[in-house]
């Protein structure tokens, strides 16, 4: 509910009094919600938004606009937006009917405008953005996201909704060969780089396995996770006969990533935590 306020003047043989300020107010028939349908996102995640506007009032509302911040925040004197409006994704109903597609500026800020609110209903908009790399990953990111709701003869109204970065390891694999090409007979040594580019920390108590078939077999083997020599049984296990390597439960560790925000363009850059396991024998 908004207050106004107003005075009078009175004014006779050049003296001027003031009334008492007389305070009223307009009941708001508009109120908005903005929720997400999940409430974390994480790198190059869709979010689905859901707008939820209501008219209590008796008069409809035509010629309605819905503006999407999307996310947009001060950074080193600029602003920067986490979040693209995915073209295609709004859906617009009216009292649970779709409607036809409105009209929409992609932005930043997300525009859908000419909407229509009727009297005692309700309109709901559905519409998809994705994370960008102005999104904070660490494990304190948001996104604080502001919808507002304006118009003709409309008091603005506005509503919020927060996002949180997921609080989870993101991991990658690559392997590598060294020499190549190998004699017969020879050394060969395989290189595993496990990447971590999420926000936590792989532990051992995640349990956490990598398993190979080498072939051709390798006999003799020599293992390092990290530099520090493995033993078999103990930190992993190998058939001579079929090639079969896994590492044991409990035995990886894989550091959460780095993450530095651009101090000019204020995007974010990922530096992956990471392991290396090396495993070497002599080709049969």
């Amino acid at each position: 509910m908004a207050q106004f306020t107003n005075q009078a003047q009175l004014t006779y043989n050049n003296v001027t009094t003031n009334s008492n300020i007389a305070v009223g107010e307009i009941l708001e028939v508009l109120s908005v919600t903005k929720t997400a349908v999940r409430d974390t996102y994480g790198q190059q995640d869709n979010v689905t938004y859901i707008i939820s506007i209501v008219n209590s009032g008796n008069t409809p509302f035509t010629g309605v606009t819905v503006t999407d911040d999307l996310g947009a925040y001060q950074f080193n004197q600029q602003a920067v937006v986490p979040l693209d409006y995915i073209d295609g994704t709004v859906r617009y109903y009216v009292n649970g009917v779709l409607q036809a597609t409105p009209t929409v500026e992609a932005g930043p800020p997300l525009r859908i405008e000419n909407l229509t609110i009727p009297a005692d209903g309700n309109a709901i908009i559905v519409y998809e953005a994705s994370v960008n790399e102005f999104a904070p990953l660490d494990t304190t990111g948001t996104i604080d996201n502001t919808v507002t709701v304006s118009g003709s003869g409309i008091t603005a109204v506005t509503a919020d909704e927060t996002i949180s970065a997921e609080q989870t390891p993101v991991l990658s694999i690559t392997k590598s060969i060294s020499p190549v090409p190998v004699a017969e007979n020879g050394v060969v040594t395989y290189t595993f780089l496990i990447q971590n580019t999420g926000n936590t920390a792989i532990t051992t108590e995640d349990a956490v396995s990598v398993t190979d078939t080498f072939d051709p077999v390798l006999r003799n083997l020599t293992v390092t996770f990290n530099g520090e020599p493995w033993s078999e049984t103990t930190n992993y296990t190998y058939s001579d006969l079929t090639g079969v390597f896994t590492t044991a439960a409990n035995q990886i560790e894989v550091p959460a990533a780095a993450y530095v925000q651009d101090p000019v363009t204020g995007a974010w850059a990922i530096t992956p935590g990471v392991s290396t396991l090396t495993v070497s024998g002599n080709i049969q």
